[in-house]
């Protein structure tokens, strides 16, 4: 059965609920045949990234970049999954206070390296989310899982 990783940092109530959202777009109804594992960025593992067929990677922006949790799990799965893990699908959403560039940039460098393949655009909300922002984050989840169904 395919994996979807979800490998997130949700230290405030709207990382939270930019998670959930992208946790139940993930788990709908309508997606069948995938496993939906999720970890939080100081626990995922080396073995978590191999074991799994896509990703999905969430994180507040921290002094104009991504929060120390997930620069960690992405420094202990690098050279580990290096090799095996290129081309797999993955996915990502950010939430800042007025600036998510430089979380951005520094994922789309790091995902780049390990020759992960964007399968959607990235959902970047800077203040409180919104519905709009919530629904994004819901597909973003449903569209990574569905692309692993076999």
């Amino acid at each position: 059965m395919p994996t979807l990783l979800i490998v997130h940092h949700t230290p405030s109530p709207h990382c939270q609920a930019m998670f959930e959202a992208v946790l139940s777009g993930a788990t709908a109804p309508e997606i069948e045949g995938v496993r939906v594992v999720r970890r939080a960025a100081l626990s995922a593992t080396a073995t978590d990234v191999l074991e799994a067929d896509g990703y999905l990677l969430g994180t507040p922006a921290n002094l104009g970049y991504m929060a120390g949790a997930l620069k960690h799990f992405f420094d202990q799965v690098y050279y580990p999954c290096l090799d095996t893990t290129r081309g797999r699908p993955f996915g990502f959403y950010v939430h800042g206070g007025n600036d998510v560039t430089g979380a951005v940039r520094g994922i789309d460098s790091i995902t780049t390296g390990l020759g992960w393949r964007r399968a959607a655009d990235p959902v970047k909300v800077t203040g409180a989310p919104q519905k709009a922002d919530v629904e994004r984050c819901w597909e973003l989840g449903a569209t990574l899982a569905a692309g692993l169904m076999e």
